[in-house]
């Protein structure tokens, strides 16, 4: 009978305790020098049916027109020659993607610079897409897609959306590569995406358990080295890393958005014994019009609107409610339940519990 209730404490226990969640290596860590480059380019697009940008409020519109239609072989245009509205200028921006070959395409914003109403219908002209190092990397062209629209009239106007955006799906074609020798390296490194020396360390321990001892060495809380070994095939070892589990810790952490009145509690957060009251005042205004008539046959005698108002104050008797002192994240969420209040006035206790030193996580106000 002893071991009978012994086998069964032990299974209540192991039931009742929490799942450890695992992720793979790859959604939680970056490969160094494996990363996207930002482009950058200034262009013309043309096709708007009116809503682009008027050359008097726009002069950099105007010379840019004279630049392109200088390199088409049109040239000696008066200002007066160029009254159109059809066209806008626009900053477009893309992400070069790591390993991406030459004749591959890439997604491009698009986005007005002028006083343009609206790039619905539009068509970019060939803008070169250059990065940081002033290097020329992708070239843009093509139809643009905008999700949101604009209407006016004479005395309404609806806006939906942002229609001075757009993107083109596949608008650049990469006329560069990026010099980056991945296979030729003997080593690379892992960095984590939250820092974290017991996770770096997790994540060590089951690389070497895996493929071998020496394989993984965590540097600090952020990286991880890895070796290769001699003629090892460097993309086959990371391919064999990313699919492995590991369990990452977190710090202890409240999240508020005041605004929004959104909570997040981490599973870590702890709260020493406290006690809780929660109270307040509610202020009731409420308005009763009424009507006089005058009485009949009188002369003179208009029916008239009396206010009539009331006021009233309630005062919410505030309960103790006692936390008890190192609480899981269940047991704090009931013992505020208990006290029976909002997201704003949880707000509000999360931060005196903090101020009172009971609250041992890091309170973040978003």
């Amino acid at each position: 009978m002893i071991r009978l209730l012994l086998a069964l404490a032990v299974t209540l226990v192991a039931g009742t305790a929490p799942a450890q969640a695992q992720v793979r290596i790859k959604d939680i860590v970056t490969v160094e020098g494996v990363r996207s480059n930002q482009l950058v380019g200034y262009g013309l697009v043309v096709g708007l049916n009116g809503t682009g940008d008027s050359l008097r409020n726009s002069p950099f519109t105007e010379r840019a027109i004279e630049g392109m239609l200088e390199r088409l072989g049109i040239g000696n245009l008066s200002e007066e020659d160029m009254r159109t509205a059809n066209v806008a200028a626009v900053m477009v921006t893309a992400n070069l993607p790591p390993f991406a070959r030459m004749g591959s395409t890439i997604d491009v914003v698009v986005s007005s610079m002028g006083d343009a109403t609206s790039l619905r219908g539009g068509t970019l002209i060939v803008t070169p897409l250059s990065a940081a190092d002033g290097e020329i990397y992708a070239v843009a062209q093509g139809p643009i897609a905008v999700a949101g629209f604009a209407a006016q009239g004479l005395n309404a106007s609806i806006v939906e959306g942002v229609p001075t955006g757009a993107r083109i799906e596949n608008g650049a074609t990469v006329e560069r590569e990026v010099d980056f020798a991945f296979a030729e390296l003997d080593r690379v490194k892992l960095a984590l995406r939250n820092p974290d020396f017991v996770t770096a360390q997790r994540i060590e321990q089951v690389i070497n358990d895996s493929l071998g001892s020496g394989t993984a060495r965590a540097l600090d809380s952020r990286t991880v080295q890895i070796h290769t070994a001699p003629k090892a095939d460097i993309a086959e070892t990371i391919a064999s890393i990313e699919p492995l589990m590991v369990q990452p810790d977190q710090v202890a952490r409240v999240v508020i958005d005041a605004r929004s009145g959104t909570i997040v509690i981490g599973a870590n957060v702890r709260i020493d014994r406290v006690a809780v009251s929660q109270g307040g005042l509610t202020v009731s205004v409420k308005e009763t019009p009424q009507v006089s008539q005058p009485e009949p046959l009188s002369i003179g005698g208009v029916t008239v609107v009396v206010p009539d108002t009331s006021v009233s104050v309630e005062e919410a008797l505030g309960k103790f409610a006692v936390i008890d002192g190192s609480v899981s994240l269940q047991a704090l969420v009931d013992g505020l339940n208990a006290i029976g209040v909002g997201a704003t006035e949880t707000i509000s206790i999360l931060q005196s519990i903090k101020a009172a030193g009971a609250l041992h996580a890091d309170l973040e106000i978003i």
